[in-house]
Formats: structure tokens, C-alpha cells, sequence
């Protein structure tokens, strides 16, 4: 098969089309959509297709059928009928304020007001709006489409200034209830975001939409999946070892296929290179406060059991970190229960460039002082030096150091800090930022062990305890006393570490280490 060209940022289908690039026929879904029904919400995270998506219907309600040549949709749609589409998007720029946004609506409808020559009636955007769609009903005698891109991200970009973001969500509210106002002229309507906001805030509203976030026949509505990367991107992968591709990529998944983000697999075939693409073009500021303010148990994260209703709803003024987590695309679902009539979801991550490069930003931010954190990074590549030479004892030292170089300022200012999982949680974030296999208070049969790092054959067991002064030695005493390296044992040496940190000086001053072979 012939390589051909790679679409990386564009969001346009005719460009994708005329210039030969590669494309993941999404029009199965589409049409499928459509024929279900009318009004309809999808959240995904950021880059995940769905402007491209967005672009798709447009073309397909126009007509373009140009466009759709070798595709499902070119033998499945009815090319005679044409409909008018108004399209709106909020991705471009950051939106800082109230009036801002309202001077974007403001640019957005008299661009369509000067293409259908039509005048203002209205001073506010709900008028005018509505307006353009009644105008379109009448002019062309069809139902118009409505597609909302990036629904949510003025709110997003000021989410930690609540005035704000509360003055921003009045005014699309205000805006996006035209939708429901105008059903009897809708044939369509699509808004694409990255948060689901509660009913009782932005959507009150706009109570008629159908959320298919969670329907698992559209799970793979955005984003590649095995099957795609196997046959349509098959060109670009001799040389690319196809399971590493599927450990650091794969993974997302809402309630059927997995896929891929496709802004990492298109820099990968590009670069030919492993690497958190995705991960470093988002702004994690607000995310690791959030953590921080509401004590987050790091160690937690990864097996996070939430309801349906938390995950599906966000506001501005109650943010519970499972749902940012999950909306974002950090967390994803990986088990699904139905208990006392309600669904329930385990949590875990994605993939491994989320896993590894998530913890790297944690320890990047508990440092307290380096804003690229140089010194930090060194620290846990120094980590995996002494993991490969088996020195446990400079393991211990090496974690000192780092509670040491923490600024006094920063340890008072930071609720996280004066929680006793923080300790725990450091270290856990190190061995993770390494993508290491960690097992966090592994069961055994008699007792359970704060965390389990394997490594090369080698287990490294730790036990953490908080004392006030001195140290007591009771860490070691109970990972000795339980025989909880007995489960490790068959497995290779097993490296009993029991830490204990001091109240006072808020640093380690027990590092008790036992080393029983396999």
C-alpha cells in the first residue's frame, strides 16, 4: 500500500479529500446518528476529531457529494436533498470574559447575516440567532442543521475564576436554549465539548438533547481504532513496534471500541518517535490545584469508582475530580457494573503516555520551586539509575532529598501537603513517572501492603507510617511481622522497605530496608 499524506491539525474534510491525505471514514456513524434522531450531545477530550467530525455533517447536509467519494455515506445518503447548516465554534482564541464572548457571537452571526443578506433585527444573540434560523426555514423550505463546536470552552478557559466563568455560562445558556425554542425548524442539531455541564445550570434550557457520550454505539464516533490503525494507516507502520503503539496510545473507552487519540498516532507515524503528544498540549494548572484542594490520594487514581450521574455532570461551582479527570481524558472507563438499579464505573487510565507523563507533571508541581522542574525530573531518572543498580538504601536518600528541597512557603499553602497520603503519594507518582507496574495496597492473605513496585524480577514492597518525632520502626516490623513478601517470593527477591515520615519535620526519618531473596 502507498503512503500517503498525514492530516495532522487539520479539521476540514474537504481539505483531507482534495489533498489525498489519510481518512477514517466516519459516515457509517454519522448516518447512523442522524437516522436515529434529531438533537444530540457528545463529550470527548480535546484533539480527538470532533471538529472534523462537525466538518463531516456539515459537507453531508450540504451535499458536497463530491467529497464523499468511495466513502459509506456516497451510496447511503439521498444527494438530492440539500439543507442549510449554521455552524458555530468556540476553539479559536481564549474568550476571557462576558463580553468577549458576547463580541464573538457578535462576529460569528453577522458573518451569516452578510451571507444571506439579511439585516439585524435584534440587539442580543438569542434574537438574532433565532432569527437565522427561522430566515433559513423560509428561504430554503428545509429544516435547518445547528452544530455547536466547542460548546463549552469559554467556560473552560476561565473555570478557575468562578465570577467569570458563571458570568460566560449565562450567556450561552441564554444563547443555546434558541435550539429547543426552535425545534418546529430544526432538522439537526450537534454540540461537541469537552465537559457535560448539569442540567440545572448550562442545560436547563436545552432539555431535549440526547447525550450519546456514553452510548456504546458511538464510542468509536471520534477517535482510531485497532481495526483502523491495522487497514487504514497500514502503510505507515513496518518499523513501528505495533504493541508498543497499542500500550502507549490505545485505550479510551466509552462502553465499546477502544480507540486512539489521533493527534498522537498522526505525530507518531510522522516522527517515528514514542512520545506524550497528546498529554503536552494540554494546561494541567488547574487540574493539579483541583487535586491539591481536595486532598487527592494519588495512589487512588487509577481505580476510581463513580456513578453514572458524577460523571456526566460538571459545574462551575462544584467540580468533583472524578468527572474532571474522566471528561478530559485522563481517567477512562475499564469496567462497567449495574448495581441497586444504577451503573457504576471503575476507572483506570488509558494508556501509558497518560499514566507516566500525569505523574511527571505531580512531581513537577510538589516540587514547590522550579516551574520546568530541571532538578525534579533528574530526581526520577536518578530513581531509575538506583532501581537498575538495586541500591535500595539510595533510594531512600534520594526521597530525603527531595521532601528536603521543598520550600516551607509552598508545604503551607498547599492543602495537599498537611494530608498524610501526600508522602505516600510521592513516591508513588515517582515510580509511576517511570511507567513502572505498581500494585497499591495489594491484597495478600494477611493483610494489605501500601504499595508493590515490580521491576526486573525484583519486588519492591513499601509500607508507610507517619510518627511525630522519631522513628518507631514499625513499618519494616509489619511487612516482616505479616509475611507479606511471601506472595513475592516465587517470583524473584523481594525488597521489604518500610518508611516512616515525622509530623514535624515533614520529612523521612525511617527508611528500614530488608532484602529476602526469591
Amino acid at each position: 500500500m502507498q503512503r500517503k499524506k498525514l492530516p495532522i491539525g487539520i479539521q476540514t474534510l474537504a481539505k483531507i479529500r482534495e489533498d489525498g491525505c489519510y481518512y477514517v471514514d466516519k459516515t457509517p456513524l454519522a448516518l447512523q446518528l442522524i437516522e436515529q434522531g434529531t438533537h444530540f450531545f457528545l463529550s470527548r477530550p480535546r484533539r480527538f476529531g470532533k471538529s472534523l467530525f462537525l466538518d463531516t455533517l456539515k459537507e453531508l447536509f450540504e451535499g458536497n457529494a463530491a467529497l464523499f467519494k468511495g466513502l459509506y455515506a456516497e451510496r447511503h445518503w439521498n444527494w438530492s436533498v440539500k439543507y442549510p447548516v449554521l455552524r458555530f465554534s468556540f476553539g479559536g482564541g481564549v474568550l476571557g470574559s462576558k463580553e468577549e464572548l458576547e463580541a464573538n457571537l457578535h462576529e460569528q452571526l453577522t458573518r451569516y447575516e452578510a451571507q444571506l443578506g439579511t439585516a439585524a433585527r435584534f440587539a442580543h444573540a438569542r434574537g438574532r440567532f433565532a432569527d437565522l434560523i427561522q430566515h433559513l426555514f423560509t428561504s430554503t423550505s428545509q429544516r435547518v442543521v445547528v452544530l455547536i463546536d466547542e460548546y463549552d470552552k469559554p467556560i473552560l478557559d476561565r473555570i478557575e475564576d468562578s465570577e467569570r466563568a458563571q458570568a460566560i455560562r449565562e450567556v450561552l445558556k441564554d444563547f443555546y436554549s434558541v435550539i429547543k425554542d426552535s425545534d418546529a425548524y430544526i432538522r439537526f442539531a450537534l454540540l461537541t465539548g469537552v465537559s457535560k455541564f448539569s442540567k440545572v445550570s448550562l442545560f436547563s434550557g436545552l432539555n431535549n438533547l440526547q447525550d450519546i457520550t456514553l452510548d456504546e454505539r458511538y464510542s468509536a464516533i471520534c477517535g482510531y481504532t485497532d481495526a483502523d490503525v491495522d487497514s487504514v494507516f497500514a502503510p505507515e507502520l513496518p518499523g513501528l513496534d505495533r504493541e508498543e503503539i497499542r500500550r502507549w496510545y490505545n485505550g479510551y473507552n466509552w462502553l465499546g471500541a477502544s480507540v486512539y487519540n489521533p493527534f498522537d498516532l498522526l505525530l507518531l507515524f510522522d516522527k517515528r518517535k514514542f512520545h506524550p503528544y497528546w498529554f503536552e498540549t494540554g494546561t494541567l494548572t488547574f487540574l493539579l490545584k483541583l487535586l491539591g484542594q481536595q486532598r487527592q490520594f494519588i495512589p487512588e487514581l487509577g481505580h476510581i469508582v463513580a456513578g453514572e450521574r458524577l460523571l456526566s455532570t460538571f459545574d462551575v461551582e462544584h467540580i468533583a475530580t472524578e468527572a474532571l479527570l474522566w471528561q478530559t481524558g485522563y481517567l477512562t472507563i475499564d469496567e462497567t457494573q449495574h448495581l441497586f438499579g444504577e451503573y457504576r464505573y471503575r476507572l483506570r487510565y488509558p494508556n501509558r503516555e497518560v499514566y507516566q507523563s500525569l505523574h511527571d507533571s505531580l512531581i513537577i508541581a510538589w516540587s514547590g520551586a522550579e516551574p520546568n522542574g530541571t532538578t525534579t525530573l533528574g530526581n526520577k531518572y536518578r530513581l531509575g539509575d538506583l532501581l537498575l543498580a538495586r541500591d535500595v538504601a539510595g533510594m531512600g536518600a534520594l526521597f530525603h532529598a527531595f521532601f528536603a528541597s521543598i520550600p516551607h512557603d509552598w508545604y503551607r499553602n498547599n492543602p495537599i501537603t498537611q494530608y498524610e497520603g501526600f508522602y505516600a503519594s510521592v513516591f508513588y507518582s515517582y515510580f509511576a513517572a517511570l511507567g513502572l507496574d505498581i500494585v497499591v495496597e495489594d491484597t495478600t492473605n494477611h493483610g494489605r501492603i501500601d504499595m508493590a513496585v515490580r521491576f526486573e524480577g525484583h519486588t519492591y514492597l513499601f509500607e508507610f507510617k507517619v510518627v511525630e518525632l522519631a522513628p518507631e520502626g514499625k513499618a519494616l516490623q509489619q511487612l516482616q511481622d505479616r509475611g507479606y513478601a511471601d506472595k513475592y517470593r516465587a517470583d524473584g527477591p523481594v525488597h521489604l522497605i518500610g518508611v516512616e515520615f515525622s509530623r514535624d519535620s515533614r520529612n523521612i526519618v525511617g527508611f528500614d530496608t530488608q532484602t529476602i531473596q526469591g
